[in-house]
């Protein structure tokens, strides 16, 4: 006999059929009544299944329209890679990635003076509350909300590069536009974490219950000193973020073909 409570096994029976795809990314699951009449179970235990589901982010309910499985076209973004000025781009690195990738890219701006907090100001090396260049980007993919991206530019950086506190697009990206300003990046410094999201974080990216963010954290340095802080907030379920360190000759000759 099964010990486990009965919303529990509602959920783990639509789970192995999500995950088989009997329910497939954004079909919708049968009502309520029909998954009681099924369980032989309350529509109240019926409904604690479901929100269990809902909190792992598999599905989501439509006001009227039930439940649906979410869609996960995952992007697959190649830190390592990224702003990397030696390979050849179209716009920006974001923009350049996006579209290699068979999707469409669209973001807006933001440009702010803003004093910098305690994390940013570590790492830029500057005091706290001094003045930052805050470049505020809302990314999308096909239309989709993809992320949320944060740089923080020391004021210093503004006299060299003044574009930087233009509102909008700078076309090349801010890396390579430093770059002709004499400002070139030689190192970064990568932190990667999750957490759930807030709640401003969630209305942005129009993430659901249970589903976490994925926080990258570059800092980026001249041959001197810091000159960026980027915070990316990426939805957690459609993201997935890899590295290439030293030779990988090995890899691509062992890859099935």
């Amino acid at each position: 006999m099964n010990k486990q409570p009965k919303y529990r096994q509602v959920a783990d029976a639509l789970r192995r059929e999500i995950d088989n795809d009997t329910y497939a990314p954004g079909s919708r699951l049968p009502s309520e009544s029909e998954l009681s009449v099924r369980f032989d179970a309350s529509r109240n235990t019926v409904r604690s299944g479901l929100n269990q589901l809902v909190s792992e982010g598999l599905i989501f309910s439509s006001q009227g329209l039930g439940y649906e499985v979410r869609k996960h076209e995952v992007f697959e973004l190649n830190a390592s890679r990224f702003e990397n000025l030696n390979l050849p781009q179209n716009g920006d690195a974001y923009s350049t990635d996006v579209t290699a990738a068979g999707r469409r890219p669209s973001q807006t701006f933001r440009v702010e003076m803003k004093p910098a907090t305690k994390d940013v100001a570590e790492r830029l090396a500057v005091e706290q509350g001094s003045t930052t260049v805050l470049r505020f980007c809302h990314r999308y993919l096909d239309d989709v909300p993809w992320s949320t991206q944060a740089t923080y530019y020391p004021e210093w950086l503004t006299v060299k590069a003044p574009r930087l506190t233009e509102p909008g697009d700078i076309a090349e990206g801010t890396t390579r536009y430093l770059t002709e300003c004499g400002v070139k990046q030689v190192g970064y410094f990568d932190e990667i974490s999750t957490r759930m999201p807030t709640p401003e974080e969630a209305r942005l990216l129009e993430i659901g219950a249970g589903v976490p963010v994925l926080l990258w954290m570059r800092t980026g340095y001249s041959d001197e000193r810091p000159i960026r802080c980027t915070v990316t907030t990426f939805r957690g379920d459609l993201n997935r973020m890899n590295y290439e360190i030293g030779d990988q000759s090995a890899r691509s000759e062992n890859e099935p073909q």
